[in-house]
């Protein structure tokens, strides 16, 4: 049961073993007595009529807080803003993933509206994460997404990073970053809000948390951007226990960037969103050590070019090499210190579809 696998040890990539830290979203039993738990999840699809309750009036089977409690749960992660679990439920057979938020100042309406547009949007766009229902209660706030069996892209390029093989080929990272790229243009040309009070206004044209966690996996290697928004309805939580907040810190090195350029930026605009994209585009071509070592690849540019330095963590030579060495470009130019110098991300699409089209 939910209320179950949050006692349990837990798997830390960041130090290779169980961590027996329990999570501050622990529920215990009380906290579920004192749930509905014949609550009906509000469910996030304009096209079926709804009763007062949130009850989908076409789809009366669809699950309640009480086939989420009920579920076996697996932890998949954990960010400041939530704990995401896969959810595997009796009734229907269906498997979701839960985000649960750890900390919501929003009330109840407002909460709920600001779900329903990015719900909307996200249904709008076919490299965005769908929102498949939520809930609000007075202890629990969470939304039911899709669940990718194949996880994050973060999670695919740990794991073949553990076990010392290469997970994806040159054309699998190629479209991986496409589609990150046809999801955040997708964001960013939506209108910008009329004023930038985040507390009454949410910027829908910016995603906010783009990093390689939040980039799911299907089975065919198409991949979709999750948490659009997220950042817009929770509080994060500093004191959270995870090794997916921030890449990995950059090897000492007299010629690595300082550390500041090694961590993914926060702050909520569309610049930000380009350097952490170039963050993902760094770590997946020449992986986690990558990412703090701009400068010195900068100053390396021709030798990784010519082949007389080391770069890409996967097999590539010949014509993939050049299209490698382009989107290698693409990267570090999205990384400049200075954000007005970025490129918006409909430049960034352009220059990646030229490479992906010679492919």
């Amino acid at each position: 049961m939910l209320s179950r696998a949050f006692s349990k040890p837990r798997w830390s990539p960041k130090n290779g073993e169980l961590s027996h830290k329990y999570s501050s979203m622990v529920l215990d039993q009380c906290d579920i007595v004192g749930l509905m738990e014949g609550m009906p999840l509000s469910f996030c699809d304009h096209d079926h009529r709804r009763d007062r309750s949130g009850t989908c009036m076409k789809c009366p089977a669809k699950p309640t807080l009480r086939d989420v409690l009920s579920s076996s749960v697996g932890v998949m992660g954990e960010s400041p803003l939530a704990m995401t679990e896969k959810v595997v439920m009796y009734r229907g057979k269906r498997v979701y993933a839960v985000k649960r938020f750890r900390k919501v100042s929003l009330g109840k309406m407002e909460f709920g509206r600001r779900v329903e547009r990015v719900a909307g949007m996200s249904r709008r766009c076919e490299y965005l994460v769908p929102l498949t229902a939520y809930l609000y209660a007075k202890r629990m706030k969470f939304v039911l997404t899709d669940y990718y069996p194949m996880g994050s892209l973060a999670d695919l390029l740990a794991g073949g990073r553990a076990l010392g093989h290469t997970a994806l080929d040159w054309n699998q990272r190629l479209q991986i970053i496409l589609h990150i790229a046809r999801a955040i243009a997708f964001i960013h040309s939506q209108s910008p809000p009329v004023s930038h009070d985040t507390n009454k206004y949410m910027q829908m044209n910016v995603h906010g948390n783009v990093k390689s966690s939040n980039v799911m996996i299907n089975v065919d290697f198409s991949a979709r951007l999750s948490d659009y928004g997220f950042v817009q309805l929770v509080d994060p939580v500093e004191d959270c226990d995870t090794w997916q907040m921030k890449p990995p810190p950059p090897p000492p090195s007299p010629s690595s960037s300082s550390p500041s350029e090694s961590f993914f930026s926060e702050k909520l605009c569309q610049k930000s969103d380009v350097y952490n994209f170039g963050i993902i585009i760094l770590d997946t071509l020449g992986g986690p050590r990558a990412v703090g070592l701009k400068r010195c690849i900068l100053e390396n540019k021709e030798a990784i070019r010519d082949r007389k330095a080391d770069f890409f963590e996967f097999s590539v030579r010949g014509k993939e090499k050049k299209q490698a060495f382009k989107v290698l470009e693409i990267g570090l130019a999205c990384l400049d210190s200075t954000p007005e110098a970025r490129p918006s991300i409909e430049q960034i699409l352009h220059n990646i579809l030229e490479v992906s089209e010679k492919a």
